[in-house]
């Protein structure tokens, strides 16, 4: 399943960032892979035709991602601000902030 994941968020990288993109990957755990997809699962299906501007404004995304996150799911990990930061840096390192990401505060199973 690691496998796969890492295959799957490398191929959502721009193409001449696919190779930095697996580096950083490739040292995160199989939960923090699984975090970021889930980040990017999210954003598709609540897409919007808008982009983040920079990364102050994919941090405020990734922050109402996790409350929403949170709110679901009633208990916080320990490690909820070290993904989040992996997220970040993951999505940096992609070039993956200039696709259109937005995230309902109730996330995506919120009615």
């Amino acid at each position: 399943m690691r496998n796969s994941l890492v295959a799957a968020l490398v191929a959502c990288a721009d193409q001449s960032l696919k190779t930095k993109a697996r580096r950083f990957l490739a040292g995160l755990s199989s939960d923090e892979l699984q975090f970021i997809a889930e980040f990017l699962g999210s954003c598709i299906l609540e897409s919007q035709a808008r982009s983040a501007r920079d990364r102050a404004e994919l941090a405020e995304r990734i922050a109402r991602f996790q409350k929403a996150r949170t709110d679901r799911t009633r208990k916080l990990a320990r490690d909820q601000e070290l993904k989040m930061i992996l997220l970040l840096e993951y999505l940096c390192c992609s070039g993956i902030q200039r696709l259109s990401m937005t995230v309902r505060a109730g996330g995506p199973s919120a009615n």
